[in-house]
């Protein structure tokens, strides 16, 4: 008589699914399960639940985490192969770019809030009150800790992103046409003022020239003093055809401008009584002024190449950028005085009024420092003050890292909404966006029109200067030896 094998003992419940059926009198299992517990809540957010808990809460917390994972594989991906793509969709298609970040700022602060639910429900799932010892104190503490830490990450991305889109959407709200490169380069006008002395009274303090190589990111500086005369207006400007030969023999004592570089802008729209809109009547749709496009039609004609785009950095703010990028480092040269003397000062004695004194030597300097930098006058001629605006323009450069805009991020956009108004073209970031990256790998090219250039302050030789830029942005290629 053959005897049947004997039927397996099945195991209890409790020990082959402890984490959803514990055996409460076991301390130390108790404590293992609520790490256990803690751990997954954190690497897979709804594994907890799916595990120990509510099925359904458990499934869609998965749900959300593989999705929130695959967009971030995806965009990934798109960063390391496809970064045009990428910048397009965030920052260079117009409405479609705000739908999308405004799509992700939502997901970002859903995901957020779904994380918080998955957490406090994990601390009910691990039963602290059967939890031993110091175990019961530290599970709660860790996970809300963990908690803080990637909740407020993904805030802190969320925030981000909604800078982003506020940022690029007051500074690129509207724009000129998108143009292709100039021979081969793209050129921006730069404008420095302080708009806090009024509108009407605002002159160009600071004036100069961006080149950026359209293949190689190169950047060439050309710096315009504000007190050049007489400058020639491109052809086909509205300009010439009331200034063919620029302001020479033209002024006005009663509206205060004259044949100087920075007093194109009076002459164009402050002292009219259109106040421009005749001359460019496009220029305000297009997020331009009409003083703005005549100092870059006279920029142009100082030049001889075309400038399709501005960017006029309000110097009442500027030390606010320099702060949120954490300071800028220069090499001071020569002692230069903080301040600047009261009205109708008459003195010789620069102690009288400075308050305070930026000292030689390698500094680290902070927004007020760098805007006093950027300034100083008293003790040194215009022409050492664009070699020092020069500077700090290179130096705000390479602080322009990565690391320093993902960290900063929220303050230097802050910073750069208050500071900045342009009419470069949204589509065109991505594209500068490269060219960026590229111009940080390469020394910059300044060309400062002074005399040391050959330039005579007096009475420049507009055809010199043209050759000088082109020979400067167009090097001409050497001509190989023969072998013998």
């Amino acid at each position: 008589m053959t005897l049947a094998p004997p039927r397996p003992t099945r195991r209890p419940l409790i020990e082959t699914r402890p984490l959803r059926h514990p055996d409460s009198a076991d301390e130390r299992m108790m404590s293992r399960r609520g790490w256990w517990l803690v751990v997954l809540n954190l690497l897979v957010p709804g594994s907890a639940q799916v595990l120990a808990g509510n099925r359904r809460l458990g499934r869609f917390g998965l749900g959300a985490t593989l999705t929130a994972w695959a967009l971030a594989v995806v965009a990934a991906g798109l960063a390391l192969f496809a970064r045009p793509v990428l910048l397009w969709l965030t920052i260079g298609a117009g409405f479609l770019s705000t739908v999308v970040l405004t799509l992700v700022q939502v997901l970002l602060v859903a995901y957020v809030v779904l994380w918080i639910v998955l957490t406090l429900d994990t601390l009910r799932l691990v039963r602290l009150v059967r939890v031993p010892g110091l175990s019961r104190l530290a599970i709660p503490v860790v996970a809300l800790v963990l908690l803080g830490l990637v909740g407020g990450a993904a805030g802190y991305a969320a925030t981000a992103v909604g800078s982003v889109r506020g940022t690029v959407g007051a500074i690129f709200g509207q724009s000129g046409p998108s143009l292709p490169p100039s021979d081969g380069y793209y050129n921006i006008l730069l404008l420095g003022a302080d708009s806090g002395d009024g509108r009407d009274s605002m002159r160009f303090d600071s004036i100069s020239v961006v080149s950026v190589n359209a293949d190689t990111g190169a950047v060439t500086i050309t710096g315009i003093p504000r007190e050049l005369p007489n400058a020639p207006f491109s052809e086909g400007s509205p300009m010439q055809a009331l200034y063919p030969d620029g302001f020479e023999g033209h002024s006005s004592s009663t509206c205060g401008w004259n044949g100087w570089m920075n007093h194109v802008r009076n002459a164009a729209e402050v002292c009219r009584e259109d106040q421009g809109s005749g001359l460019y009547p496009d220029a305000v749709a297009q997020g331009s002024e009409p003083g703005i496009e005549a100092t870059k039609d006279a920029a142009e004609g100082v030049l001889g190449i075309e400038i399709p785009y501005y960017v006029f950095v309000d110097m009442h703010g500027f030390a606010d950028l320099v702060d949120a990028l954490g300071g800028v480092d220069i090499n001071v040269t020569e002692r230069l005085p903080k301040g600047g003397p009261p009205e109708g000062w008459t003195g010789h004695d620069v102690n009288e009024w400075a308050i305070g004194w930026i000292e030689p030597g390698q500094q680290h300097m902070d927004g007020d420092t760098a805007q006093w930098y950027a300034r100083s006058r008293y003790t040194t001629s215009d022409w050492d003050r664009m070699k020092r605006q020069r500077e700090l323009q290179e130096a705000i450069l390479a602080q322009f890292t990565p690391q320093t805009v993902l960290t900063r991020f929220n303050e230097v956009a802050a910073a750069g909404t208050a500071l900045i108004s342009t009419d470069l073209p949204q589509d065109k970031l991505p594209e500068f966006f490269d060219l960026m990256l590229k111009a940080k790998e390469q020394p910059v090219t300044t060309i400062e029109l002074t005399p040391e250039s050959g330039v005579d302050e007096h009475s420049p030789d507009y055809g010199y200067i043209h050759q000088l830029i082109q020979q400067t942005l167009h090097p001409p290629t050497p001509t190989p030896t023969p072998s013998p």
